[in-house]
């Protein structure tokens, strides 16, 4: 019901000028209006300082309301004055994570050089922009990366997933896939439960597209990151 409700509304609230308004109406009310007009669960809702908007989140996505929900929008809020994306800043909190929550053992691990350097992935293998990422990725040095199995593009991604989970060699199977299209050799027979839980775990953390990276701070990073941006991150976490 949300996406029909919102899907014509596109890049609204553009170079909004920040003001300050007294609040009349509650987070509680609000969400509580909300949930009955989109007919969706709200996540959280807060007072914003622009215009007097509420900023709901729901979904994993941000739209902005009045207090009496007589208009919705769903877009980018800019800052006038300082010209900073405070949709971006937002989201960016928002559906972090705490890294050290995440079941590992779920998880293909690879270990290159020291291994200091950490990421997680949710990819499906029949993904083009995990292929994409999987050959950026196979550049990096002294890292140590966690690579959760998430097939929903299609059914032979389920497969497909289950048969590189059953390989002796989980990594070379799925790197020889993404990154050399030579198909998985197991014969997907295994305990498969991982591949399972990792689905329930990936709608937990309301992950809607593959890939999606997530980095020892916590922050979510989804899409075929280019390898300078992961490499300015652990710059930016671990130093050079």
């Amino acid at each position: 019901m949300l996406k029909k409700l919102l899907s014509p509304a596109l890049l609204v609230a553009l170079l909004i000028t920040h003001i300050s308004l007294p609040a009349r109406a509650d987070e509680a009310s609000v969400k509580k209006a909300i949930e009955a007009k989109i007919g969706s669960k709200v996540t959280s809702v807060n007072k914003t300082t622009y215009l007097g908007l509420y900023e709901i989140y729901t979904d994993g996505q941000i739209l902005y309301t009045d207090e009496k929900i007589s208009t919705i929008l769903l877009g980018t809020l800019v800052d006038g004055k300082t010209m900073k994306n405070v949709t971006d800043e937002r989201i960016q909190k928002l559906t972090s994570i705490k890294f050290s929550d995440l079941p590992i053992d779920l998880a293909i691990k690879q270990v290159r050089g020291d291994g200091k350097r950490v990421l997680a992935s949710f990819e499906d293998p029949n993904c083009g922009y995990c292929k994409k990422l999987a050959k950026e990725i196979s550049k990096l040095d002294n890292v140590t990366i966690y690579t959760f199995l998430l097939p929903i593009l299609s059914p032979d991604s389920l497969e497909k997933s289950n048969q590189i989970w059953c390989s002796a060699d989980k990594a070379k199977a799925w790197n020889d896939w993404m990154q050399e299209g030579k198909a998985p050799s197991g014969k997907g027979d295994c305990d498969t439960s991982a591949v399972t839980k990792t689905i329930e775990l990936a709608r937990r953390l309301v992950i809607n597209g593959t890939p999606t990276l997530f980095f020892t701070d916590g922050e979510r990073v989804p899409g075929a990151v280019p390898l300078a941006k992961i490499e300015q991150k652990f710059t930016a976490t671990y130093g050079k």
